[in-house]
């Protein structure tokens, strides 16, 4: 396959993946939506399913949808990615940026379909964590391990698949995927895919998300403490704010659990 198909069909599948992930944490959080509540398990049913759906829709290149999984193959030795595409440095690009740009063009699309209960959402926090993860206890050091440790043990299962053939086809990655999130991803809400985290973080930055706030509005200090008088030079406005600062955990911590799980695979396997 050439750049361009492999970039398409990448694109195409980490679309699917992140708009019906995206979709189902939307569901779950935005005001006045019918699966309000539905709870963490529904989050993790609904991934898993996500990626179901993005591995067929992308079997053309094996249904990566996930840098660190290519970066896992890339460094587990492999001649191939996926059959007939040979590892190499422009199939490696194709399959990066094919998974950045479809899971961007996959959250706005589930920002679309979820856009008026965008609107009505009050809480700022949780139309973030509709497009990105985050900490529930926000230490980064340690939010980076528990990626690097969830990330690790996501593409190590995945490259044990090819030498335990099974007729579960693009199921087992799904239920890895449920699996992973139910026991693993109350730290940081298992990003576990850099483009899955970024994509979607990018595109909650570039979207009019949020209202735009007035003059006069209340403003939130930087610190702990009361709320500071409008133009206080301590004071942010509460607005729109993608937390660009944790952006590079759910990117850096993957990457490098993928790369240590195809290390490991090339004395495992």
């Amino acid at each position: 396959m050439n750049f361009g198909s492999i970039f398409l069909s990448e694109a195409l599948g980490t679309g699917v993946l992140v708009l019906l992930g995206v979709g189902v944490v939307a569901n779950v959080l935005l005001a006045k939506s019918k699966g309000l509540d539905g709870g963490w398990l529904l989050i993790n049913v609904g991934w898993g399913f996500a990626v179901l759906a993005g591995v067929y829709v992308a079997y053309k290149t094996g249904g990566h949808l996930n840098p660190a999984v290519t970066v896992g193959i890339l460094f587990s030795g492999a001649d191939e990615f996926a059959p007939g595409i040979a590892v190499s440095g422009s199939a490696t690009l194709a399959y990066l940026s094919g998974q950045f740009a479809g899971a961007f063009l996959g959250a706005t699309v589930a920002y679309l379909a979820y856009k008026r209960h965008f609107d009505a959402e009050t809480d700022e926090e949780k139309k973030l964590a509709v497009f990105a993860t985050g900490p529930a206890i926000r230490a980064l050091r340690w939010n980076f391990v528990t990626e690097v440790i969830g990330t690790f043990t996501l593409v190590l299962v995945i490259l044990t698949f090819g030498h335990t053939p099974s007729g579960l086809g693009p199921a087992a990655a799904a239920l890895l995927v449920v699996g992973i999130g139910a026991s693993l991803g109350g730290p940081t809400g298992y990003a576990i895919n850099p483009a899955r985290d970024l994509g979607p973080r990018i595109a909650h930055a570039l979207l009019p998300v949020s209202k735009s706030v007035p003059a006069d509005a209340v403003l939130v200090p930087v610190g702990a403490g009361a709320p500071a008088p409008a133009g206080s030079p301590d004071a942010a406005p509460r607005g729109k704010d993608s937390d660009w600062g944790y952006a590079w955990v759910p990117v850096l911590g993957p990457l490098l659990g993928g790369a240590l799980a195809g290390l490991a695979a090339q004395f495992l396997f």
